[in-house]
This record gives structure tokens, sequence and C-alpha cells, in this order.
């Protein structure tokens, strides 16, 4: 079934992004809810403070990869996705519930986006490439092919990954960072060539 409306729940910097790639396809905001009862509006749309009544997909535009997947799993209803028109996305590649591709991204063939991703703008994943879910592949970072994201993790703005790299779940890979060499869960990487400075929390 075509969408045709939609709930965003977050009204940050990230909900506005999402907010415009809703409107640039002609998909109604249906509501937008927040937290923070502080915020009445964003873009012009107004912000609620509660889950409202009528069915209405949802899609998290949340940046936070934690937090999404927390919030996910608390709502567990149905979940929309956000893709803008100038995203490049070959038809055969797979695209989880509730993720979100930005403007500029290209996905080639075989690759396969998890749920509540977030594929930001100007990102290229190349072939045969597999995004866990929740992950966030930051604005301008490229991906080469048979790359492997585990869940959750977070791939900072400019990265480059060479084929064949696998990184694991909840890593962090800091901005600008080359990745030559698989990473494993929890890392937090950065530099060129990518190297581990520490551990993220497991909790």
């Amino acid at each position: 079934m075509e969408q045709t409306k939609t709930c965003l729940y977050g009204a940050g910097g990230h909900g506005k992004v999402i907010l415009d790639i809703f409107e640039a396809n002609n998909i109604q905001i249906q509501a937008v809810i927040d937290d923070n009862a502080s915020i009445s509006e964003v873009l012009g749309v107004p912000v609620i403070h509660k889950i409202p009544d009528e069915n209405c997909p949802v899609l998290i535009s949340i940046g936070n990869n934690k937090t999404r997947k927390n919030i996910a799993e608390v709502l567990g209803c149905d979940f929309s996705t956000a893709i803008h028109p100038s995203a490049i996305i070959s038809k055969h590649v797979t695209i989880g519930e509730g993720t979100a591709v930005m403007a500029g991204v290209i996905i080639n063939p075989d690759s396969v986006i998890g749920k509540h991703c977030i594929i930001n703008t100007g990102a290229i994943l190349e072939h045969d490439n597999t995004i866990g879910d929740f992950a966030h592949i930051s604005p301008g970072a490229v991906l080469a092919g048979n790359v492997s994201i585990g869940q959750g993790t977070h791939i900072g703005t400019n990265v480059s990954v060479i084929p064949n790299v696998k990184i694991g779940k909840w890593a962090t890979i800091g901005a600008g960072s080359v990745i030559i060499s698989d990473v494993p869960d929890h890392a937090v990487v950065v530099g060129n060539p990518g190297r581990i400075i520490k551990y993220n929390s497991h909790e």
C-alpha cells in the first residue's frame, strides 16, 4: 500500500530533516510527537506530547541510535520509511521499516539496510553492503563494496571504509577516519588509518 500519511516521533534537528523528506514526497504529517513540553511546533507543524489515538505509522526522527532503539521497542506499532526523492537506490536493495535515507544518498545493488537506520546526506554505499538495525551512516561517508556494519554502529561524517571490511555492533567510527581492517563490537575508532582508542559501554 502506498504511504500517504505518517507521524514523527522527535521534533529536534533530525526531525526537521525527516519532515522535509516527507513533504518532498507529498506525504501528510499527521502529527509530530515529542516528550519536551516546551516545543510547540517544528517547521510550522504543531507538536503534540502523546501518541495520537488514530492509527498512523510512525518514523522515529531521533538521531541517537540507542534512544531510537528503545523507543522502537516501546512503541510496537507500524513504522514508516523516509526516502528523499533525490536518493539513487538500486531496485536490488532492501530497506527495513523505520529507516531514513537522506538527500543525495547512493545505494548500489544487493545492499541490505536494516530497520530504523539513518543513511545521511550524500552517503555512498557500494554493492553488497549490509547495514544492521539502528545504525547511522553520517553525511559524506563512503562504504566500498562488501562492507558490513553492525547493529547500532555510528559511522561518522566523511568516513571511508575499504572493501570487505566488517565493523561490529555499537561501534563508533570518528569523523574522517579511514577504515582498512575489521573493527570489533563496541570499539571507538579514529584516524587514518583507523585505530581503536577505547570501547563504548555495553549497556
